[in-house]
């Protein structure tokens, strides 16, 4: 009889948010498999756990070694699938393990704890109701730009990681598109220095740069467009915003991004509402 995948939840940081479940299946199971083991020991040494290791599933190598972690599994050994911090699976290695497991009809059981996106949101001021989770946003400006543009529209919270190399550039992206739209940024969670910093873009942006950049784990939030901004703008102030942005020297293409950013609507959507004459 196969044995069965535990996915358990970690601690981001304070090494006392993990659950008396994950603590006693990490104890129990015959082996432990996640990212860096050295991460990993760090937490297991505190709580007296000497599970063994299999090999680490890092990028780069996780699909090769999975078929490792089946064997194991086939032969009825129990495995606790772990990431370096929170929830396997959410930015962080295990999806091919847990895909190939349910193929071979091997338990999948998940073991649920903290999660650095879900601490960030209900703390954030920001609605909680409905939210669109994006992992990391793309690494190349123009990718990134795009992902920002179709965010500004949407009529509910936004909530993505940033590398601490690339959050000003991010900042600064989102100031150029919406400097009015409320974020939030979600600096060091359940650690010592955990920090929210709050308010319209323009004003994060500023006290970011204020501080030369900042470090540690981020989780940047960005709130819903407004439900005004949803509704249809009136045509002929979009024409005079329009023609506003074009006597700024802005390039027709770009003032249409700015404007589908400005009222929450798609670019397309402006296009025609410039181009198209009022209906009689």
């Amino acid at each position: 009889m196969a044995g069965t995948l535990y996915v358990c939840s970690t601690p981001i940081g304070n090494l006392e948010d993990i659950t008396l479940r994950a603590l006693r299946v990490l104890r129990e199971v015959d082996l432990i498999v996640g990212e860096d083991s050295r991460h990993t020991r760090k937490l297991l040494s505190h709580y007296g756990i000497h599970t063994p290791f299999a090999p680490s599933l890092f990028q780069g190598v996780e699909e090769e070694r999975t078929e490792g972690v089946l064997r194991e599994l086939r032969q009825g050994r129990d495995v606790a699938l772990v990431c370096d911090a929170g929830t396997p699976l959410i930015s962080d290695p295990g999806y091919p393990l847990v895909r190939a497991c349910l193929a071979e009809g091997i338990r999948v059981v998940p073991v649920p704890g903290a999660s650095a996106l879900l601490a960030a949101l209900v703390a954030s001021g920001l609605p909680c109701d409905r939210f669109l989770f994006l992992g990391y946003l793309p690494r190349k400006a123009g990718p990134r730009r795009r992902a920002l543009e179709a965010l500004l529209g949407l009529p509910y919270t936004a909530v993505m990681y940033e590398s601490p190399r690339r959050i000003v550039s991010t900042l600064k992206e989102l100031a150029r598109l919406s400097p009015k739209r409320g974020i939030v940024l979600a600096r060091e969670l359940t650690k010592l220095h955990e920090e929210f910093i709050r308010g319209p873009v323009e004003e994060v942006l500023a006290e970011v740069n204020r501080r030369g950049g900042v470090k540690g784990e981020l989780v940047l939030l960005i709130a819903p467009a407004s439900p005004n901004k949803a509704e249809r703008p009136d045509p002929q102030a979009l024409r005079a915003r329009y023609e506003e942005l074009l006597g700024a020297a802005i390039p027709p293409r770009e003032a249409l991004r700015e404007l589908a950013a400005e009222f929450g609507i798609p670019k397309r959507e402006i296009y025609r509402l410039i181009h198209i004459p009022d209906d009689p």
